[in-house]
C-alpha cells in the first residue's frame, strides 16, 4: 500500500478516523517516508491523535498538536504550526480532522496552505456506527463533510470493526459496503482496515485493495475510566 503527500481523514463520529491516522502514519513511517500527523480533531473528546503522541514519536514520527494549554480542551483553535507543517509537507502528512461536519470546519480556514499542494480526503466509513449502515447515510455524511470543509471527498475507506467482536465477515460487509459507494460515486476505495489478529483469517483475494493492519493504540473512554 503506496499513500503519500497530504491525506486528510475524515468521518463521522465513531468511524475510527484517528485509530485510521495513526496506524496509516505508522505503516508510512515503516515503509521509509518520513511521516507528519496532525491533530485537527478538536471536537472529539476521546478518540485523539495526541493520545498516542508517545508511541508516535517514538517511531520518529513529527506529532502536532494543539498548545499545551489546550490539549484537553474542545476549542477551535489552531496553531500556526499547522499552517507550515502543510506548506512544507512531509512525504506523507496525515491531517486527522474533525467528526461529521462541524469537525471539519477548521479545514475551510487551511484552504490557502494547502492550495499548492494535491491533496487527498479519505471518508472512513463503519458500518456498525448510527448513519452510516447504507450507502444512503455515507453520501449525506460525505455531503456535509464536503460542504463544511470545502474540500472533496477523494477516496473511501471501510474501518468495519465492533471492537473486540470483530468477526472476518465483519470485514467483508464493510468492504462490500463501501465497493457500493464506489460504484455509486466513481470515487475509488482506498484501503479497508482489519486488526492484526483477523488478518490471517481473512481472504485476501477477496478485496481489491490494499488492506491496512490495525493495532490499536487508543484506549476507548470506558476502558480508559477502569484503568
Amino acid at each position: 500500500m503506496e499513500v503519500k503527500g497530504i491525506v486528510i481523514i475524515a468521518g463521522n463520529y465513531g468511524s475510527g478516523k484517528t485509530e485510521t491516522s495513526v496506524n496509516l502514519a505508522l505503516h508510512g513511517k515503516k515503509a521509509g517516508l518520513a511521516v507528519s500527523i496532525v491533530d485537527l480533531d478538536l471536537v472529539n473528546p476521546y478518540f485523539r491523535t495526541r493520545e498516542a503522541r508517545d508511541v508516535l514519536t517514538r517511531q520518529g514520527i513529527n506529532v502536532v498538536l494543539p498548545d499545551e494549554k489546550y490539549m484537553h480542551a474542545d476549542l477551535p483553535i489552531l496553531s500556526p504550526k499547522v499552517a507550515g507543517i502543510i506548506k512544507n509537507s512531509s512525504d506523507l502528512t496525515i491531517l486527522d480532522a474533525g467528526g461529521d461536519d462541524v469537525g471539519v470546519t477548521v479545514l475551510a480556514a487551511l484552504a490557502d496552505s494547502m492550495a499548492e499542494h494535491t491533496v487527498q480526503m479519505l471518508q472512513v466509513v463503519n458500518p456498525y456506527r448510527p448513519f452510516t449502515e447504507t450507502v444512503e447515510g455515507c453520501l449525506k455524511i460525505k455531503e456535509e463533510i464536503e460542504i463544511s470543509s470545502k474540500l472533496k471527498v477523494t477516496g473511501w475507506v471501510s474501518n468495519a470493526n465492533l471492537i473486540d467482536d470483530t468477526t472476518p465477515q465483519d470485514i467483508y460487509r464493510g468492504y462490500d459496503l463501501v465497493q457500493a459507494l464506489a460504484l455509486k460515486t466513481g470515487i475509488p476505495v482506498e484501503f479497508i482496515t482489519a486488526s492484526t489478529e483477523l488478518m490471517d483469517g481473512l481472504d485476501l483475494s477477496r478485496f481489491d485493495c490494499p488492506v491496512l493492519p490495525i493495532e490499536r493504540k487508543l484506549a476507548p473512554p470506558w476502558r480508559r475510566s477502569r484503568q
